[in-house]
């Protein structure tokens, strides 16, 4: 069956043309224009995935994404924003959106973040084949004072557990496996969104920016390090 997208944008020409794209594409689309429905249309047939625009009249998409999650409710979702500042990205992370998009986007860029948000939640749903033997599993994974559970995605810095959204758990558990190796910006785009978004993208940028925040505390080493030009490594210094 092809994958379902449920998607909510208020804008007609927009949605309008989005919707026959992703039709094209292959995708089987419900298209509303506002939160609300949006929500209704979430709970009567949950979708593959969510594609939301943040500011829509009412309810908007951060507001629907809050909701969602509150439930336990785990589609990914993709956001669409013409929201350009570092601190309106970090608003949609936070409200729970594995990923964005910034207006006016290239109809292959969506398509391409589809593709990775489907390809990470299908590679968690899958289940071991019954009776065939298997290696036990690492349980804990640890670097620079950080502690991982992959099994179940959960993370602490010391005794602190930290909330970590699915993007960045899976960017946290990338530097603490390479500890002290510098990782560079396509080996990162690679290995958690499965294509590079080229030179002048800040996504990954946005995504360690608030990655920090949630590690840092005060009167501790930052963990995280910008090896300009280069990427990013782990190291506690």
């Amino acid at each position: 069956m092809p994958p379902t997208v449920l998607l909510a944008e208020d804008d007609r020409a927009i949605r309008n043309a989005l919707e026959r794209a992703l039709s094209l594409e292959g995708y089987r689309v419900t298209a509303v224009a506002d939160g609300v429905e949006a929500l209704a249309q979430a709970h009567r047939n949950p979708p593959d995935v969510l594609v939301l625009d943040v500011m829509m009249p009412g309810i908007d998409g951060l507001q629907v994404c809050r909701v969602l999650r509150a439930e336990g409710d785990r589609t990914p979702v993709l956001m669409l924003t013409a929201l350009v500042e570092t601190a309106d990205r970090i608003a949609g992370l936070d409200a729970g959106a594995d990923d964005y998009v910034v207006k006016p986007f290239d109809v292959e860029e969506v398509f391409a973040r589809l593709r990775a948000l489907l390809r990470r939640t299908n590679a968690d749903a899958v289940m071991p084949v019954p009776d065939v033997p298997k290696p036990t599993p690492e349980r804990h994974v640890e670097a620079a004072g950080l502690r991982m559970d992959p099994q179940a995605r959960r993370a602490w810095r010391g005794a602190r557990e930290l909330e970590l959204t699915r993007t960045e758990f899976e960017l946290l558990e990338l530097l603490v496996r390479n500890a002290g190796i510098v990782l560079d910006h396509s080996t990162i785009y690679d290995r958690i969104w499965g294509y590079d978004f080229g030179p002048g993208s800040k996504n990954l940028a946005v995504y360690v920016g608030y990655l920090r925040r949630k590690l840092d505390q005060p009167g501790a080493p930052q963990l995280i390090h910008t090896v300009r030009g280069v990427g990013y490594v782990l190291r506690e210094d």
